[in-house]
């Protein structure tokens, strides 16, 4: 994407794990921006959780390997065991699973401990703005930047459909923002999580990230980074971790996306189907946190929208990723291509982290809906912009939705 204005370079910015002595390496921030597969891990950080496969209590406590899993693995030559105890950092480009329908994701209990979601950084990686591609559409000027809100804690009473995205890339341990959303196969019940593409995807040169999970109400008491160097898992996953056990993205993500430019911005976004790692009573992830958004795929145009308020955890300086701030502006438009949906645009001051975050809009009927997900920002931050959710968007929801509608 080419800013209107020659005098800034954009990001899609990704966190990444900071090597430590003190502690186990960490999250990653997935890009705000355009840089959305840039970050670095420490696979030698983990600390040999116990494993077990994804998928469904048989009640007895015990976890089952779904047969449609059991096939993918046979089918991609993954043997579980070894898979879990380490295969899953093999990341040799013939074996990184890259298809709309290759994405597998078993359940490694433990592996997502305080530290390793504790930490993230931010590799600031940013592209000139000559690398920026077409600004033919409609592109309003710049939005001046909106300062970011802390969220008043507890989020779960707050801000309850927010939260992160963890997940493992070629670069080390990462981080997004997600929602929970409505599923219209489960009505109240919903097992949904809208977060970017960039956040399960590495696009064009690359396939699926690995041991995804989505945490509800991160750190919900809003507790100050010095005050979690010892928290428990309960106190930063109050509401359990839940992991991915089916995954979508736009095929122009995959098809277009990268680490820097705007290639594939307009369809950054992807919707996650999650499952509690530790059995929760067989309550849904609406349930388990108290609600869920709807998803607005005919949201009005720019100029009649009053406002949008867009959810995160920054975590790229000034912030520091353990608290969830908001950010509320009318937006404006932007324009990637001529080809491509424009995407809107907010001032926020948000960065790293907040990626995929959801961004809300009042309907005239009062109530809030999900039009949009931060995708990309500037270097310097300031403004974000979220692709506009239209029939591909509503595709991927759907596709997602009905693979587990009879379940």
């Amino acid at each position: 994407m080419r800013p209107i204005r020659p005098s800034f370079t954009v990001r899609r910015e990704r966190g990444t794990r900071r090597t430590s002595t003190s502690l186990a390496a960490v999250t990653l921030a997935s890009a705000l921006a355009l840089t959305a597969t840039a970050c670095n891990g420490d696979d030698n950080a983990d600390s040999k959780p116990t494993a077990s496969a994804t998928a469904a209590s048989a009640g007895d406590g015990k976890i089952r390997i779904p047969d449609d899993l059991k096939q993918k693995l046979k089918e991609h030559g993954i043997d579980l065991g070894k898979w879990k105890h380490g295969a899953w950092k093999n990341w040799n480009k013939q074996d990184w699973l890259r298809e709309a329908n290759d994405f597998v994701n078993p359940i490694i209990k433990g592996l997502w401990d305080p530290n390793r979601m504790r930490h993230a950084n931010d590799p600031n990686k940013g592209v000139n703005n000559n690398d920026i591609s077409g600004d033919q559409g409609v592109t309003d000027p710049t939005p001046q930047p909106v300062k970011a809100q802390a969220v008043a804690s507890p989020y779960h009473t707050n801000a309850a459909a927010s939260g992160k995205v963890f997940f493992d890339s070629p670069e080390g341990h990462m981080v997004c923002s997600g929602t929970v959303v409505e599923d219209p196969a489960h009505p109240g019940k919903s097992n949904l999580v809208w977060t970017a593409g960039h956040c399960v995807h590495a696009g064009k040169n690359g396939g699926w990230y690995r041991n995804m999970a989505f945490v509800p109400s991160y750190n919900n008491s809003g507790k100050p980074a010095a005050q979690l160097q010892n928290a428990s898992r309960s106190e930063i996953a109050p509401y359990g971790v839940w992991w991915a056990d089916a995954a979508q993205t736009s095929q122009q993500w995959i098809d277009q996306g990268g680490e820097t430019g705007g290639n594939g911005a307009s369809y950054d976004y992807s919707v996650i189907h999650v499952t509690p790692e530790q059995g929760n009573g067989g309550k849904s992830l609406e349930e388990t946190v108290g609600g869920a958004l709807p998803v607005n795929f005919n949201a009005p145009a720019v100029p009649k929208v009053n406002s949008i308020t867009a959810s995160g955890y920054p975590e790229a300086a000034p912030f520091d990723g353990q608290l969830l701030y908001q950010c509320k502006d009318k937006p404006s438009r932007l324009s990637i291509s001529q080809s491509d949906p424009t995407m809107y645009r907010i001032g926020c001051t948000m960065t790293a982290g907040s990626s995929g975050g959801g961004w809300v809009e009042t309907g005239a009927d009062g109530k809030p809906a999900l039009v949009s997900n931060t995708s990309i920002g500037p270097v310097s931050s300031g403004w974000l912009a979220g692709p506009r959710l239209g029939s591909v968007a509503k595709g991927v929801y759907e596709s997602v939705s009905k693979k587990f509608a009879g379940q």
